[in-house]
């Protein structure tokens, strides 16, 4: 009669193990704009149909070295694979938490010595093997299995906002790097040129047909121009460390040959607003964040609710090892024990008024994230929308100053002007040149960080959950 009334007692807990409390994760609901309000689109070169970029979005840029420098960012920037281990390390909290779904099974030896979590036995010779299980069925397990799936998903997606952070940076530094051997360039030949200039009016003053004013301008221009290209020798170094240690590379081993800055920019497809929350990791994963709280709420409201333990266990004791293994010396036991709590003091409470206000902030923090990448869209919009007005106005000077430059020559060749006028035509198109070489500069790190602010090349896809 005992084995007849124990079976049902302990199919109760199992029956029951379908039920689940705690609520339904649903995604905070947003305000969408219907359009980005700065995407007038005539910076760019192209729009693709497709809303999506190239994994490798840097080759947009048609930069063999910078091409070179960014494969090296996911294989071997250090601040990536900090990232990449803690994804790894929540990936294996999952099956953590999901072996508290499954019994505990133990052995113990003769004298009472465990292997695995059994009672202790005063028997001199026994050997006994238990199992127990708690039946997760008011769906805490289940929750504390969701929540860590959801942080190790968080982390994974983490680990895409560091690579495409990585990635920006060291395109931006680039970038810098190249404007500044331009800069550095133009500004030698202007060095020359101002030289030469004031070699010719010094030689003029010395003569009597000179001024002496003339002479100490030209010298001031000079000195101006040597003071900032030793300024632009010493923040190239900086930024080719930088970039150094972006790539995982010791900075003493690592060096760029000088080259002049490209004028390829990448078509870049905007897309709506909504596309955002799935093109940027950091939203995916303030999202995963407020799904793993959601759970924890379930975990806590689980707590009011009794617990339910199943145990089984059978071996063999006996006084004598001779007659150890006989039938006679062998036992069972069944058992299952309800626990409720009457009293905490209201931790209970507290746990999930802590829960649900913990929920609510990473919805907040949701949400914030979401306003700050429509926020980091708009302003790249914009910025690069006004850099494009002010680098073609910019590049028309420039090219009317070459002309001027020419006719210049051209009539100091036919004896109808100075030299020192025709150096002046040319000192002012070089300082135009340097105008465009910054303005191309700041469009094309614009245009960066208008890659990064959609997104780039990240793709949503969830953590991997162990088997």
């Amino acid at each position: 009669m005992r084995r007849a009334t124990i079976a049902p007692a302990l199919l109760v807990p199992v029956l029951l193990a379908g039920c689940s409390i705690g609520p339904r994760y649903k995604r905070p609901e947003m305000t969408m704009p219907s359009a980005y309000k700065e995407d007038r689109g005539a910076w760019r070169r192209a729009v693709p149909a497709a809303q999506d970029m190239p994994e490798a979005w840097w080759r947009g840029y048609d930069d063999p070295v910078l091409d070179a420098l960014e494969r090296q960012v996911a294989t071997s920037n250090q601040t990536v694979k900090t990232a990449e281990a803690l994804g790894r390390e929540a990936v294996a909290a999952i099956a953590d938490a999901r072996s508290s779904l499954f019994p505990t099974v133990g052995l113990g030896d003769w004298e009472g010595r465990m292997v695995g979590t059994m009672p202790r036995l005063t028997q001199p010779d026994a050997l006994f093997g238990a199992a127990a299980w708690k039946p997760d069925i008011w769906g805490e397990l289940r929750h504390n299995v969701e929540s860590a799936s959801d942080q190790a998903a968080a982390a994974t997606d983490e680990t895409g906002a560091v690579v495409l952070a990585s990635e920006a940076t060291l395109a931006r530094s680039y970038f810098a790097l190249r404007a500044q051997d331009e800069i550095a360039r133009l500004l030698q030949q202007e060095l020359r040129a101002i030289a030469t200039r004031t070699d010719i009016l010094r030689n003029q003053f010395d003569t009597g047909t000179g001024d002496d004013a003339t002479v100490l301008n030209a010298e001031t221009a000079q000195e101006e121009i040597s003071a900032q290209l030793a300024a632009i020798r010493a923040v190239r170094p900086r930024l080719e460390h930088a970039i150094a240690v972006l790539t995982g590379n010791a900075p003493a081993e690592f060096s760029i040959a000088p080259a002049s800055i490209g004028d390829t920019l990448p078509a870049i497809p905007a897309g709506l607003p909504s596309v955002l929350l799935e093109r940027r990791p950091d939203i995916a994963a303030a999202e995963r964040r407020v799904m793993a709280a959601n759970a924890r709420i379930g975990m806590a409201l689980a707590a009011w609710y009794p617990d339910f333990t199943l145990s089984a266990s059978s071996g063999y004791a006996s006084m004598a090892m001779s007659k150890f293994l006989q039938a006679s010396n062998s036992y069972w036991a069944l058992g299952l024990a309800v626990a409720q709590t009457i009293f905490d003091g209201g931790r209970r409470q507290a746990r999930v008024t802590e829960a649900r206000a913990a929920y609510e902030a990473t919805v907040a923090a949701y949400r914030q994230t979401v306003l700050d990448a429509f926020r980091q869209v708009e302003d790249n919009l914009s910025s690069a929308d006004a850099l494009s007005g002010q680098l073609r106005a910019e590049e028309r000077a420039a090219a009317r100053a070459r002309a001027s430059e020419g006719l210049a020559q051209a009539e100091y060749r036919a004896g109808e002007e100075r030299y020192p006028v025709v150096l002046l035509t040319r000192i002012a198109t070089l300082r135009l040149a340097r105008t465009v070489v910054q303005l191309r500069a700041e469009q094309l790190q614009v245009s960066v960080a208008l890659i990064e602010a959609l997104g780039g090349g990240w793709k949503n896809r969830a953590a991997p959950a162990p088997r």
